[in-house]
């Protein structure tokens, strides 16, 4: 089921909207498509945050803060569980993990309201389907693949969230990009470009994005690279790979367009490898590791 690529799920505060209280300026935004209402029971379900924490719906947000908004279906839309294949990697009565495939939209919202692993979730666990997101406590890039969690109660999916957003999830992914490299860190900050809004771009007045890389291998033109995801910002491996010269492979975004078509590549290379975390119940260590992708160019690299 393809997205509704016109929606801005993460967005930041200009100037004229500080003094505005949330709810309003998302009605503002985003009018003629939702309604004042619509975000206030997105917020009050903790579906709207600003720089990364939930809000009421009160709030003044200040210039240059960061909101992210999950566009899903208020209570008592219904949700259809729907018999989806899922590649499961670990499951218990808390919790479940899957390798997402690169084609699968993780929830329902505006133009996909099917198909999605909410509704593969719904089907494969006994999960509240009147909730406004069951069990879905972070996400991945169309086109992304790799380890993606959901929580089958409520109380865990709140403690997964939180460790999410305290970065206490060690995130590793794999990407193959075009270049060489080598290693090292990448530090600056990210906004929405102001003249591409279905990007984002490395802007003074953005949020502060961390990413941490080393070159696995080298085939050619083509590096494979380990990619430790510090800070969690929209699209940051993809912007902060472009941003150095090393575009990851197949990216529509920020890749170049005449390297994926010499590769021939239908998505960006960009693979969730392994979450790193303490069980929220158990409290015990959680290692979860997702296959290397089939589509990871393996005349380059043989698995």
């Amino acid at each position: 089921m393809k997205q509704d690529e016109t929606l801005e799920s993460n967005l930041f505060v200009e100037s004229g909207e500080e003094n505005i209280r949330i709810d309003q300026l998302l009605a503002n935004r985003y009018k003629d498509r939702f309604s004042r209402t619509y975000f206030q029971n997105l917020i009050e379900e903790g579906l709207v945050l600003l720089n990364g924490s939930s809000v009421k719906k009160r709030i003044k947000p200040s210039l240059g803060d960061e909101i992210e908004v999950e566009f899903v279906y208020p209570k008592g839309i219904d949700l259809t569980p729907e018999p989806i294949p899922l590649e499961i990697l670990y499951e218990d009565e808390w919790l479940l993990a899957i390798n997402n495939p690169a084609d699968m939209v993780v929830h329902p919202g505006p133009g996909h309201h099917s198909g999605t692993f909410v509704n593969a979730l719904l089907h494969h666990a006994d999960i509240d389907k009147e909730g406004v997101r069951p069990g879905i406590v972070h996400r991945l890039d169309k086109g992304t693949t790799g380890v993606l969690i959901a929580a089958k109660r409520f109380e865990v999916q709140a403690k997964l969230v939180e460790a999410f957003s305290k970065r206490q999830v060690q995130k590793e992914y794999l990407a193959i990009v075009y270049g060489h490299p080598k290693e090292g860190e990448i530090k600056t900050k990210i906004g929405r470009d102001p003249k591409m809004r279905q990007r984002m771009a490395v802007l003074e007045e953005g949020k502060e994005a961390i990413t941490r890389f080393r070159t696995l291998e080298e085939r050619g033109r083509l590096s494979l690279l380990s990619v430790d995801l510090v800070t969690g910002r929209t699209h940051q491996i993809r912007l902060h790979m472009c941003h150095i010269g090393s575009p990851i492979v197949g990216d529509p975004t920020y890749g170049s367009a005449s390297v994926n078509q010499k590769y021939e590549v239908q998505r960006q290379l960009l693979h969730a490898y392994r979450l790193q975390l303490t069980h929220p119940v158990t409290k015990m260590p959680l290692e979860l590791k997702a296959p290397w992708p089939n589509d990871f160019l393996p005349e380059f690299f043989p698995r």
